[in-house]
């Protein structure tokens, strides 16, 4: 592992890396002179239409005049809003991941004979193939758990005797399958990192076939198996909450752009975990927790909001925390008035909190909330309307339900990978169109030096 890190020698490095930087310079000026849609926006933050879809609306703002009003946030899976697909479920007292994977994937709400036949499917088809574990998972220990993710996934092709075939059957086969098996495959794969980096036992549990998703994933994570009906109810939100989130997430717009190109389910899928991973996106729940151990240890008084303030305004300024300038878990790229993902998993860690004795640090949140935008609005000369995102409380919730923080982006692949799934349904029925987006060069024409004359 050693030699692999000094395979390069460090004085050619840092010469090659100052050449990348002085030859790949692009004038900022440039990006207004030729109206360069960096990200993927427009000058008002808006995301650029890149295409259309039935599957899921993410409403944070009003257009009046060109002008974006805020507006409280409302998610709605197949025109369905959210929260009452959550409190139907909670109604029933039952389980709703299963219900909102069935949605999103096929459209409409299932009957009840339809759904316990889907519960049946997606329970068949968690057992991985034959020796998985042992040759795949086992004998190569990943430090992050969404790259093993994403190579069991690109392995899994190998497993496919049809993995090319991109016929709507077929993928809808696929896409099952995978949504049963990445539980599985991500406790699994926790399981050996711990054992390996972590010199702690490594307990492999099988699934239950009358388990639902989130029962299964405590009932496998947990040495004893042991969970609550409230634990497990809690999780089962938190994946109903993360399913979706619209075509133009990082992660599911990748799983567009590779769909276009008539790539496989696997390596599909396989690039929007890679998205998922990266903190701008599905790692930023990871961050926020350490952020808010920089506050814990630092802020002597946890009731002071002065001293809170204070120190979010350091945090801003990059001279606390990692130095990012970011107050992480605040903010979105369509929400304003409020995420209503954050709203109902704030309501929710508010009753647990209570039971775990983690009150002081549920209120700490909420602190932290409520001052972040006037320190933002103060440093940042920023008066855009911000609030909490799902990010805030996600990790929170997670560390509640004592999930390591290894699987707190995990958590989100093993939910979203229902909407990725959908999303690329969608789009190869009928986006028919490789997508390809233009890039400006702006190099002019050089001759060619020969070798002899170069310095």
């Amino acid at each position: 592992m050693e030699a692999a890190k000094n395979r390069l020698p460090e004085d050619f490095l840092k010469r090659i890396c100052d050449d990348i930087c002085r030859y790949s310079y692009i004038d900022p000026e440039n990006f207004n002179k030729y109206d360069v849609k960096r990200g993927l926006r427009n000058k008002d933050g808006t995301g650029v239409l890149a295409g259309m879809t039935n599957i899921c609306n993410v409403h944070g703002y009003l257009m009046n005049e060109g002008e974006r009003m805020p507006v409280h946030g409302e998610l709605t899976y197949r025109g369905i809003n959210i929260k009452d697909i959550i409190e139907g479920c909670w109604a029933e007292d039952r389980f709703g991941f299963e219900e909102t994977v069935f949605l999103l994937l096929f459209g409409h709400l299932p009957t009840q004979e339809q759904l316990e036949e889907f519960c049946t499917v997606i329970a068949a088809c968690r057992e991985l193939p034959e020796r998985f574990t042992e040759d795949t998972i086992i004998p190569s220990p990943s430090r992050d758990i969404m790259n093993k993710l994403a190579r069991s996934v690109l392995t899994l092709y190998s497993y496919d005797d049809n993995p090319d075939d991109v016929t709507l059957e077929n993928v809808v086969r696929q896409s099952i399958e995978l949504i049963a098996r990445l539980p599985i495959i991500s406790v699994y794969a926790y399981q050996v990192k711990k054992n390996h980096y972590d010199r702690k036992s490594m307990v492999i549990h099988f699934p239950q076939e009358k388990l639902s998703m989130a029962e299964n994933i405590l009932y496998t994570l947990r040495a004893d198996r042991r969970y609550t009906r409230e634990e497990a109810m809690l999780l089962d939100l938190c994946l109903m909450v993360h399913a979706e989130h619209g075509g133009g997430n990082n992660s599911t717009f990748a799983t567009r752009v590779l769909t276009s190109s008539g790539t496989d389910t696997y390596s599909a899928i396989a690039a929007a975990i890679g998205s998922l991973k990266g903190p701008r996106h599905g790692g930023a729940n990871r961050k926020v927790l350490q952020m808010f151990e920089f506050i814990k240890r630092d802020v002597k008084d946890w009731k002071d909001e002065d001293e809170i303030a204070d120190y979010l305004c350091k945090l801003v300024r990059r001279e606390a925390g990692d130095k990012s300038g970011l107050i992480y878990g605040m903010g979105h790229a369509v929400y304003t008035l409020s995420d209503p993902r954050a709203v109902m998993l704030k309501q929710s860690a508010a009753k647990l909190a209570a039971k775990k004795n983690m009150l002081e640090e549920f209120e700490l949140m909420t602190t932290v909330e409520r001052l972040a935008p006037a320190v933002f609005a103060k440093y940042k000369n920023d008066t855009k309307i911000i609030s909490a995102n799902v990010d805030m409380y996600s990790g929170f919730v997670y560390q509640m339900l004592d999930i390591p923080p290894e699987l707190y982006t995990p958590l989100f692949a093993i939910a979203r990978i229902s909407g990725w799934c959908a999303h690329r349904i969608e789009e190869l029925i009928y986006g028919n169109r490789i997508i390809r987006p233009a890039y400006k060069s702006v190099t002019g024409h050089l001759p060619y030096t020969p070798l002899k004359e170069r310095k």
